[in-house]
């Protein structure tokens, strides 16, 4: 059986109030051309349809085609909401759609749905679990308040949840699991802003290892792994929807899985949406214009950070942005504000790597050998220790 994997859709999202419906009007022709081309049997699409909780109609509209079209020569769908979705609006058309192999989960369900490949004739069972917030699962996971434990709480019970919906895996069927939540190492952006990514509802590894042969997870906007047992991926967002996703290529995930068997992964990069890219122009306005003359980053969306010794006026802000309609952002940056970020940048580095940047000025470049790095480390505790004794 051949899946294809995605997630993060965010239809409806715009950038600082630039519209992204057409990038992603372009994302969805791709989407139904790789679907097509790569004969996927089963689609799985991993949480957060929309943006928000009350899309614009444009937005839903574009989710229905999607669906229409990904469905049309007979492949299912299956759908589940993510932490911006509110679930009810994403499964309230199910009653139209499940006949055409759409599947849309809103809340927790208690059992595996079903789905059968007609090209194949095999069978998947798909563990699917919609984003599970406290209010979702309609429980209090910790009376305590403690972070910790209700981390812990949390884990515990989407581990509950998990193993309850792989009670129909079989050695016959292709496993797989699928849900909305951040696993414990994930890589994050700015853009998945409202969960509480790293802290409370974070699941630990281990809660998803149900003995599914892949588990497709959204709400990470960065594709990647999760370091688990068996096969445990993110597909990532089909656009960079953030500054902090400049420079991130974009894919969804093709799998080949025969029942028992470990799948064979492809990631399918896509070519839809326009890049995000940061400039710094140490150089000042010249440089800026130097890179516009060049034809840098035509199609892209810009932050952009320039140095200044003298303020810029409101005309060359306003020329600047005529001259390219990509800009979003423009900060200038000012000597004094250099060296203070510098200060702030350095406070926040580990002291084995400010060590290893001082040694590398004074060396003219040279690493300084781990052994040595050790022994600056336990001078720096040593001197601490010292100063303690001398305060008590």
């Amino acid at each position: 059986m051949r899946i294809l994997h995605t997630a993060d859709w965010h239809f409806g999202r715009s950038l600082e109030g630039r519209s992204r419906l057409r990038e992603q009007e372009d994302f969805v022709d791709e989407l139904v051309k790789i679907a097509s081309d790569q004969q996927a049997d089963l689609i799985l699409m991993a949480g957060d349809v929309y943006d928000s909780v009350n899309p614009p109609a444009a937005a839903e509209q574009l989710f229905y085609e999607a669906s229409a079209r990904l469905t049309a020569e007979g492949r299912p769908l299956v759908v589940i909401a993510g932490n911006h979705d509110q679930p009810e609006r994403v499964s309230s058309v199910s009653p139209l759609v499940s006949r055409q192999g759409i599947t849309l989960v809103g809340l927790p369900i208690a059992e595996a749905i079903t789905v059968h490949a007609s090209r194949t004739n095999e069978i998947a069972k798909i563990a699917a679990l919609p984003y599970p917030s406290e209010a979702r699962l309609n429980e209090l996971l910790s009376a305590e308040g403690d972070e910790d434990e209700l981390r812990r709480a949390y884990s515990a019970r989407v581990g509950k949840l998990m193993r309850m919906l792989a009670r129909d895996f079989s050695s016959q069927t292709i496993n797989l699991a699928m849900s909305h939540i951040y696993v414990l190492g994930g890589v994050e952006s700015d853009s998945e802003r409202p969960i509480q990514v790293g802290g409370a509802y974070t699941v630990d590894p281990s809660a998803l290892s149900i003995g599914a042969q892949y588990t497709a997870l959204g709400h990470l906007h960065r594709s990647q792994a999760v370091k688990s047992e068996g096969m445990v991926q993110y597909s990532g967002s089909p656009l960079a929807y953030s500054f902090s996703e400049a420079g991130q290529a974009k894919s969804v995930t093709m799998l080949d899985i025969l029942p028992s068997k470990q799948p064979v992964m492809e990631e399918i990069f896509l070519s839809c949406g326009r890049p995000l890219v940061r400039w710094k122009a140490k150089g000042g306005l010249d440089e800026v214009y130097r890179w516009l003359e060049e034809g840098r980053d035509e199609q892209a969306f810009i932050d952009l950070e320039i140095s200044l010794t003298e303020a810029m006026s409101l005309g060359e802000i306003q020329q600047l942005r005529k001259s390219r309609e990509g800009f979003v952002h423009i900060r200038p940056v000012y000597p004094e504000m250099e060296a203070a970020e510098l200060q702030h940048e350095r406070s926040r580095l580990p002291v084995p790597e400010l060590f290893r940047r001082f040694y590398q000025r004074q060396t003219g470049g040279a690493e300084p050998e781990e052994a040595l790095v050790d022994l600056f480390l336990q001078l720096v505790e040593e001197d601490a220790d010292t100063k303690e004794e001398e305060t008590q």
